[in-house]
């Protein structure tokens, strides 16, 4: 697979506490040059990212970050108002303490919810692998897939560890097929890239493809 085909996959995201407009500006102008999937960024910068990029380039924000123990009406307005100013796609962290406490029902109706609002938009949930056991990570794959969401995702990068190609073959093998995976956190290299889409990732949210193929001269 080419770098270009990579970047044709990859959520080009900015999530620091100290992103800048100018860093979103430079973020949205080379996910629009290297045709990336989407810009992930905090969504302060949504209605401003979109009056600046129209329909040149979808933008992915995240809800409930990164923590995910805000009350369910909490992320509904996250998400609601992400929407009104531009958002196409919404990154939302389930509550890991409710998955520690084994109310998957309870998950799986705020996901359903979530896109309920969502609609045709995409929806994608990160379930945070690092902190959870492989039979945890087998519940929630299997909630993610009922409940009615467009991927499951890893990692929100902010915690303990990001996307291992353990957990993107684990999640792949028990999601429904009509759910894609998307690898986050971590990934530094082509190498990795390739590994993470060979194993069943659909989308992969880094910032570093851009910063190589940008090394690269493509």
């Amino acid at each position: 697979m080419t770098l270009r085909e990579l970047l044709s996959h990859c959520d080009h995201t900015a999530l620091s506490p100290t992103t800048t407009w100018d860093d979103i500006r430079a973020l949205c102008d080379d996910g629009m040059t290297y045709g990336v999937a989407s810009v992930c960024i905090p969504p302060a910068y949504i209605h401003r990212a979109k009056a600046y990029v129209g329909d040149r380039l979808p933008l992915c924000t995240v809800i409930g970050f990164p923590n995910g123990y805000m009350t369910t009406e909490a992320k509904i307005a996250e998400a609601a108002d992400a929407l009104r100013c531009g958002a196409d796609e919404i990154d939302m962290v389930i509550h890991i303490g409710a998955l520690k406490e084994g109310r998957y029902d309870d998950i799986e109706q705020e996901i359903r919810r979530l896109k309920g609002v969502c609609r045709e938009h995409i929806l994608k949930v990160i379930v945070e692998t690092c902190l959870l056991t492989e039979e945890e990570k087998i519940r929630i794959a299997q909630v993610v897939s009922r409940s009615g969401a467009d991927y499951i995702k890893t990692s929100t990068g902010f915690s303990t560890g990001g996307a291992t190609p353990e957990d993107v073959r684990l999640l792949r093998a028990h999601t429904a097929p009509h759910v894609k995976v998307k690898a986050a956190g971590g990934i530094a290299s082509i190498k990795d890239a390739e590994e993470f889409i060979r194993l069943g990732a659909d989308r992969l949210g880094t910032s570093r493809l851009v910063n190589l193929a940008k090394q690269q001269g493509l």
